[in-house]
């Protein structure tokens, strides 16, 4: 079973440019989702110290 791990692992050619963009695009989205919850939590947090 090892020698079928490392022999798949050894075939995989490295990364290009094109899947390096794919990855920094996902990133940036992830990050830009994760940006866009914390604001809506601050909103939340605004509005129940506005209400109190």
């Amino acid at each position: 079973m090892t020698v079928l791990v490392l022999a798949l692992s050894a075939c995989q050619k490295p990364e290009g440019p094109a899947q390096r963009a794919g990855k920094a695009i996902d990133n940036a989205a992830a990050n830009a989702g994760q940006q866009i919850e914390n604001a809506g939590d601050n909103i939340k947090n605004a509005a129940k110290r506005g209400s109190n």
